[in-house]
C-alpha cells in the first residue's frame, strides 16, 4: 500500500470515528498510532520505523511544512474532505530524544450541525450565556483547559448573535479553527507582523460590534482587550485557567486595573467536557457505538455574572476567594445524581483539579523566592 493511501485511510478512519487528535509516537523499534476519542487516548497499532518516517514526511508535505527540518518543532494545516464533509487538519511536530519526530493531527470539522443547546448538560447555563450576548459592550471570558470546547462554544454564540442581532463580528485567532461566512476571521501571522497586539489594534479601526480574541496570553493583549470592551465593543475571549475565579486572578496578574475589570467583565464561563453514559450500552460505550442523535460528550458550564461576579472581583482584589455553593464541582455532582455522568468522570475531574492546584501553588512559591 502506498504511503498516500495509508495517510488517507488513517484520516478517513479517524474522521468517521469522531477522533479529535491522532498521535504518531516514535518508539525504539517502531511508531505507535494513538487516537484521542471522547477525551481518552486509545492505542491503535504499531507501524514499522520506515513506514512511520515516510508517513510523517508525507503529512508534513501536505501541511506545507519543511520536510528536511527534523530538529525544530513545526506546525502547519490543510483542509480536506472525508465522507462528504470538509475537515480542517492542524499538524504539529516535535523532535524527541530518539532523534525522531513525533506528530499530532488535530481534526476539526468545519460544519457542525449541533445546536448550542445540545452542548450543555444544563439548559440554564445556555440561557445565561444568551442573555450576556444581547449586551452591546463588555467582556465575556471562557476559561478551561485545552480541549474543553471553549472555541466551539464561542463560535456558536457568535453565530447566534450575528443571525439574531445582525452584528459585525471580527475574530483574531491562532490559528483559525473553523471557517464561517457569518463573520470576518483574521489569523495571527507573526512573520507578517500580525500579532494579537497589532491585529487587535487594526481590528478596532474596522468598525466591529463584537471581537473574538482567540486567547489572552500576555499583559499587553489583556490591556488592549479591556480597552476595546470599554470603548463600546462586546469582546469574547478565552483563558487557560482552572475555574472562574482564576480568570479574574489572571487579569490582576497581568496588571489590569481592578476598577477596569469591574467595569468591563460582564461574565466568566468556566467549562469542562464530560462523557455521557450511553442509554443503549447501559454505561460507557466502545469506540464503535454509533448512537446517532445522542451526543457522547457535552459541556458543563459554571457561569458567573451579575452581583456574584462583582463580589468575586472585589474579593480577588483583596487577595481572597468567594466561597460558592454552585461551581463546576457541584454541577458535575448534579449530573452524576441525575444519572447522566459516571462517578469515574468526577474522579478524573478531581484528580485534574488537584494537579492544577498543586502546580499553581508551586508557581506562586517560586515567585515568592524571586
Amino acid at each position: 500500500m502506498s504511503i498516500e493511501r495509508t495517510a488517507d485511510e488513517l484520516i478517513s478512519l479517524a474522521a468517521r470515528l469522531g477522533v479529535t487528535d491522532v498521535h504518531i509516537v516514535p518508539r525504539r523499534k517502531d511508531y505507535l498510532i494513538k487516537f484521542r476519542l471522547h477525551g481518552h487516548l486509545i492505542p491503535r497499532k504499531p507501524i514499522p520505523p520506515i513506514a512511520g518516517e515516510r508517513l510523517i514526511s508525507h503529512l508534513k508535505f501536505m501541511a506545507s511544512m519543511d520536510i528536511s527540518e527534523k530538529r525544530k518543532p513545526q506546525s502547519g494545516a490543510w483542509q480536506t474532505h472525508c465522507h462528504g464533509k470538509q475537515i480542517s487538519l492542524r499538524i504539529s511536530t516535535l523532535p524527541t530524544a530518539l532523534s525522531k519526530e513525533s506528530l499530532v493531527i488535530r481534526i476539526i470539522p468545519q460544519k457542525q450541525s449541533f445546536s448550542l443547546e445540545k452542548m450543555s448538560l444544563f439548559p440554564k447555563s445556555i440561557q445565561q450565556l444568551y442573555s450576556m450576548m444581547s449586551l452591546s459592550h463588555g467582556m465575556i471570558i471562557f476559561s478551561g483547559p485545552t480541549g474543553s470546547g471553549k472555541t466551539t462554544a464561542i463560535y456558536k454564540l457568535a453565530e447566534y448573535s450575528c443571525k439574531r442581532v445582525q452584528r459585525n463580528m471580527i475574530t483574531l485567532e491562532d490559528p483559525v479553527e473553523s471557517q464561517s461566512d457569518l463573520f470576518l476571521q483574521v489569523q495571527v501571522n507573526e512573520k507578517a507582523g500580525i500579532t494579537y497586539h497589532t491585529g487587535l489594534k487594526a481590528i478596532l479601526r474596522h468598525d466591529p460590534d463584537m471581537i473574538f480574541i482567540g486567547e489572552i496570553r500576555d499583559a499587553e493583549t489583556a490591556k488592549i482587550a479591556i480597552r476595546a470592551a470599554m470603548t463600546g465593543h462586546l469582546v469574547l475571549t478565552s483563558m487557560h485557567t482552572r475555574n472562574a475565579e482564576g480568570a479574574v486572578d489572571r487579569l490582576l496578574e497581568f496588571g489590569v486595573n481592578p476598577l477596569e475589570i469591574e467595569q468591563t467583565v460582564i461574565g466568566v464561563a468556566a467549562q469542562r467536557l464530560v462523557s455521557l453514559l450511553c442509554p443503549y450500552c447501559k454505561g460507557r460505550c466502545s469506540e464503535f457505538c454509533r448512537r446517532d442523535g445522542f451526543p457522547k460528550r457535552t459541556a458543563v458550564f459554571d457561569v458567573v455574572n451579575g452581583e456574584m461576579l462583582q463580589t468575586m472581583i472585589k474579593t480577588a482584589k483583596k487577595g481572597g476567594r468567594v466561597r460558592r455553593s454552585r461551581n463546576l464541582e457541584s454541577m458535575i455532582r448534579k449530573g452524576i445524581a441525575l444519572g447522566y455522568i459516571s462517578c469515574e468522570e468526577y474522579d478524573r475531574w478531581v484528580v485534574e483539579e488537584k494537579q492544577e492546584a498543586a502546580s499553581e501553588r508551586t508557581g506562586n512559591l517560586f515567585k515568592s523566592y524571586l
